[in-house]
């Protein structure tokens, strides 16, 4: 439960080895916590740069121990690295960045000035904004991609495990993981492919429905290849061959994804096993022919055959779209598809905007009610003394032989009188003085009616 809602029971004592996040958000009102978020990404740094600045699992646990407890670098930290940005969210007593931007210079052994000019830096509610366009895909390389929201998972994960973490990033990204399944659920941003290798997929999904029960043979060990087979299997594929000009690639390949490994001089004895056939080779010239396509066609019983030729030069015969129960497309015929798609995604992106202005304000407000938990545990200690202190005096007022009905005129008389003196005093004092203001706020707080 968060402080905000002060029960009672958060108002006791604390230990000195409570966070210092805690005792910031307690009662230090002259230093209130900072929230900032700095880093580099695709946009803003090439690759040779992400790459020196990038942690691996090892390195983040070893750094998040340092920001937070040998360095003091921040109360709180978060390290989210992936190929195409490492950026560190943090929640500090002041909004300087500085040392950490110094720190993370030292760190990689890169030179701060050449580091620098490929830095971004969020401060407070643009940190906040920023974090959930990331999560919500609106910050990648392609557009609504869904992978970056696993990957902000597993670093809060991993931060979580190093104690890093506390109130603030505690909030910020359950709230950012809430936003970004609002976004998925609320827009169409993830529902169009806008890769080659998805939009194959998803054709092959179209023409076959669930491929449980299909065999697809990818020729290639590529890039594109390795993301399709990847797609394929997730999509629950029945079956999958992978012929690759080195037999041993295309063993690593298949190994993975639990496939059958073949040369492309093999294809020939394989082919009409296949329902669905991707090709990206860099060969100079067709490895699927005519001729070959037709025996397989002829081996199938006509049953129909979905190739997606993704490479340039193409890797199938151009005569092949000519034969009965082929689904032959090229990469231009691809494109196409991922270009209305991103269409898509970029109208989505605007709906999803709308959405992260709104959550913003949300965690704003609630980073704000923060302000008030210091105030509202001490008026529940100071009602809760009073209480006890009459509630004794009843009770000796009972073992003395009172009339109970006399007892509890007393309590209630008496607990509203003292509960309520020192608001009156004030809120005379107030009128006397002319502060219409207090008083004003003193009615929308205790929602008393509107002045006649």
């Amino acid at each position: 439960m968060d402080s905000m809602t002060c029960q009672h029971t958060h108002c006791t004592h604390r230990h000195s080895s409570e966070p210092a996040i805690e005792q910031s958000l307690r009662g230090d009102q002259q230093r209130p916590m900072q929230l900032f978020a700095f880093g580099l990404n695709h946009t803003t740094a090439p690759v040779n740069i992400r790459e020196k600045v990038s942690f691996n699992p090892a390195q983040q646990a070893e750094a998040l121990q340092a920001i937070v407890q040998q360095q003091q670098l921040a109360d709180e930290a978060v390290i989210v690295s992936t190929c195409n940005r490492t950026e560190i969210y943090c929640s500090r007593s002041d909004a300087n960045y500085q040392p950490l931007m110094q720190w993370l210079s030292d760190y990689h052994a890169i030179p701060l000035e050449q580091l620098q000019p490929h830095l971004y830096f969020h401060h407070y509610e643009e940190s906040v904004r920023h974090l959930l366009r990331v999560a919500s895909g609106l910050d990648s390389m392609i557009l609504g991609e869904p992978q970056i929201l696993g990957q902000l998972k597993t670093a809060y994960g991993l931060a979580q495990q190093q104690h890093s973490t506390g109130k603030i990033l505690n909030k910020l990204f359950e709230h950012s993981f809430t936003v970004a399944k609002q976004v998925r659920t609320d827009t169409a941003i993830g529902s169009s492919p806008v890769s080659v290798a998805f939009a194959a997929v998803r054709l092959a999904q179209q023409i076959f429905g669930s491929l449980n029960k299909h065999t697809a043979l990818l020729i290639g060990a590529g890039e594109t290849i390795e993301l399709a087979a990847r797609h394929l299997h997730e999509n629950g594929l029945g079956r999958m061959i992978v012929a690759n000009r080195t037999l041993e690639r295309a063993r690593l390949l298949a190994t993975e994804f639990d496939g059958y490994a073949i040369t492309l001089n093999e294809i020939p004895a394989h082919l009409a096993e296949a329902d669905v056939v991707i090709a990206s080779t860099g060969s100079t010239e067709p490895v699927l022919w005519f001729d070959q396509v037709k025996q397989a066609l002829k081996a199938r019983k006509r049953r129909p055959m979905f190739i997606v030729d993704i490479a340039v030069p193409r890797d199938v015969d151009p005569k092949v779209s000519e034969l009965k129960d082929i689904y032959l497309y090229t990469v231009d015929d691809l494109n196409e598809v991922i270009q209305e798609n991103l269409r898509s995604r970029e109208q989505a992106a605007q709906q999803a905007e709308e959405i992260i202005d709104t959550q913003v304000s949300h965690f704003i407000g609630w980073w704000h009610s923060l302000s008030a938990v210091e105030t509202i545990c001490n008026l529940r200690e100071q009602a809760s003394h009073v209480r006890q202190k009459l509630v004794n005096k009843a009770k000796h007022m009972l073992d003395n032989g009172k009339q109970p009905h006399d007892v509890i005129d007393y309590l209630a008389h008496t607990l509203t009188n003292t509960l309520l003196h020192a608001p009156c005093a004030q809120l005379r004092q107030a009128g006397y003085e002319g502060h219409e203001d207090l008083v004003l706020s003193a009615r929308k707080l205790f929602q008393l009616p509107e002045e006649e």
